[in-house]
């Protein structure tokens, strides 16, 4: 028999990096308060996702003001239309059309409907890769039946909301909807990214995706082009080198360990022999500064301000590592560390941004640029 729950799952469903939960929670309690709403988190160690309660006029007024480029432990977030457990294997669309057809749902979503576009999810955890093949296949039907009962635009369109099916598993789906100007524009948040053969570390991956995140598409031809001149400290073995050697660029790469040959032989790399703490360019011509050392991230993170303050690059992307405990508090501290550092000894206005990235484990990556 079907299970139409509703009104129990009002409030926003949060993806992320399962094991982050608690620092997911955190992070929302934080914001959401900040934006006058006081809802409360279930979360449930390494399921990949947060659920945050709170009422469904609240839920819309998040999926609008609650910016996911500001949330760093969230990957995309949806608010709630329904929550369907015990779907019968025979016909699931329909059971999906029941719930949203639902006068509660309908009523308390008005402006909502139809969406533009359909995203069929999983969490990000072995039991969700396992249903992954389920959900390529049901991605067809469920489009259709969504059509039919005017949830889903004919064509495709990205001025509407997105709707999300979070399947649980293959009985059970949390539905619900993301505004396209606020919401990730992958698939569970997560940009698919191959490694490349060529590439000394796979480290590579998380400078790739760290440009793909941080600087939207339309920008990407005029901030990151060839003839740039870029700095990576720690660079050895070049895995972040690559990337930057990749896109065109003049690359000092500061570091006593050595790098890849392969990069050597572009001519675009010149290997510095040099603490990463103590190296500073003699010309202020650097556009972008990168940094994957493993240190203190207090420590990095000064490091990083110091060179952005003295105008030694325009902008910096960089990781900070995370301590086992307490990371959503200490990640904060770090940050509005930065933060006051660039106010009181800065050029002017700044762009702060920070995410745990999918390629990322205990760490953030962080960016900031002057604007």
């Amino acid at each position: 028999m079907l299970s139409l729950l509703g009104l129990k799952m009002n409030g926003i469903v949060a993806y992320c990096r399962p094991g982050f939960e608690s620092d997911c929670a955190a992070e929302l309690q934080d914001k959401t308060a900040a934006l006058g709403i006081y809802g409360y988190c279930q979360t449930k160690a390494q399921q990949g996702y947060v659920v945050y309660r709170c009422q469904n006029e609240e839920a819309e007024h998040l999926a609008k003001k609650l910016v996911l480029k500001e949330l760093i432990f969230t990957r995309q977030f949806f608010a709630v239309l329904a929550h369907v457990t015990d779907l019968p294997q025979t016909d699931r669309v329909s059971a999906v059309q029941v719930a949203l057809l639902d006068e509660t749902v309908q009523e308390a979503f008005t402006g909502i409907k139809p969406c533009g576009d359909l995203r069929v999810e999983t969490p990000d955890t072995n039991d969700g890769k396992e249903l992954s093949k389920f959900c390529r296949k049901f991605t067809v039907p469920l489009r259709q039946g969504l059509r039919q009962i005017d949830w889903l635009t004919t064509k495709e369109s990205d001025r509407r909301p997105t709707l999300h099916a979070f399947f649980l598993s293959n009985q059970e789906v949390m539905i619900g909807f993301s505004y396209s100007f606020n919401q990730s524009p992958w698939l569970m948040g997560i940009p698919r990214l191959r490694s490349p053969s060529e590439a000394p570390s796979r480290s590579t991956l998380k400078l790739d995706e760290a440009f793909q995140v941080f600087v939207p598409e339309h920008e990407r031809e005029a901030r990151i082009s060839s003839g740039m001149n870029a700095v990576d400290l720690g660079a050895a073995p070049g895995g972040w080198t690559y990337q930057l050697v990749r896109r065109g660029m003049m690359v000092q790469a500061v570091d006593n360990g050595p790098m890849a040959e392969s990069l050597m032989e572009t001519g675009q790399v010149k290997h510095i022999r040099e603490d990463g703490f103590k190296y500073r360019p003699k010309k202020k011509n650097v556009t972008w500064l990168v940094c994957d050392m493993v240190e203190k991230p207090a420590r990095v993170g000064e490091l990083m301000t110091s060179w952005l303050v003295e105008g030694d690059c325009e902008e910096a992307i960089f990781n900070l590592k995370l301590p086992m405990k307490r990371r959503y508090a200490a990640v904060a501290e770090y940050l509005e560390h930065i933060k006051q550092n660039l106010i009181e000894h800065g050029r002017g206005r700044f762009e702060l941004q920070a995410k745990q990235l999918y390629h990322d484990r205990e760490e953030i990556t962080v960016h900031i640029r002057w604007m």
